[in-house]
């Protein structure tokens, strides 16, 4: 065993590759080393996987003084096929239990009630955390105002999670649907 010193390692051919080990060597970088990249990596790092953004295809109306489930029937992209379109449920898929950063928005269509909020659940089946409360707007005269948060949650596998809204403005209003308007996403931090 030895110690390799040199300021410069070049593969024999011009663009050529350059192999370190092989399967199951360790190679360890010491603490107070820097590694420096100029070029381009892959495969280091990690991703914000899972990751999902589902919406309300069209507009819907919410009954007043009813908590209702978000009715996101639409999806822009979810990388572990995790949400539901039919129920509106995310579901935490096996093995990728960890911190989650969730967000969230609705839209009212033209009412002004005096108190509109929304909130991310943990639906009964999936786990003892009752509501998380992430948004809320109160009074205002802005018939069209968006009403949005986000959180950050530690989730574990089968948690199952929807957006509820409620208003107690009188009668049923209805809400803006499409992805820019009404929609619940979310991606596990990579730790």
């Amino acid at each position: 065993m030895g110690t390799i010193k040199t300021t410069n390692i070049e593969p024999i051919a011009d663009n050529g590759t350059v192999t370190l080990g092989s399967s199951g060597d360790t190679f360890t970088v010491p603490s107070g080393v820097t590694i420096t990249n100029n070029g381009t990596q892959t495969g280091f790092g990690g991703a914000n996987t899972p990751n999902f953004f589902a919406y309300v295809s069209s507009n819907y109306s919410v009954n007043s003084t009813t908590e209702t489930t978000l009715p996101l029937n639409a999806e822009l992209y979810d990388t572990a096929s995790a949400f539901n379109t039919s129920t509106y449920t995310f579901t935490v898929p096996s093995g990728q239990a960890g911190k989650y950063y969730l967000f969230g928005q609705i839209r009212k269509n033209n009412f002004s009630g005096s108190r509109t909020f929304f909130e991310i659940l943990r639906t009964p089946s999936g786990g003892s955390l009752g509501g998380i409360y992430i948004a809320e707007n109160s009074g205002g005269s802005d018939g069209y105002i968006s009403i949005s948060g986000s959180t950050v949650i530690s989730l574990s596998v089968g948690d199952a999670l929807q957006m509820k809204i409620y208003h107690n403005d009188s009668g049923s209003r209805e809400f803006f649907g499409g992805f820019q308007n009404s929609f619940f996403g979310g991606y596990k931090i990579i730790e």
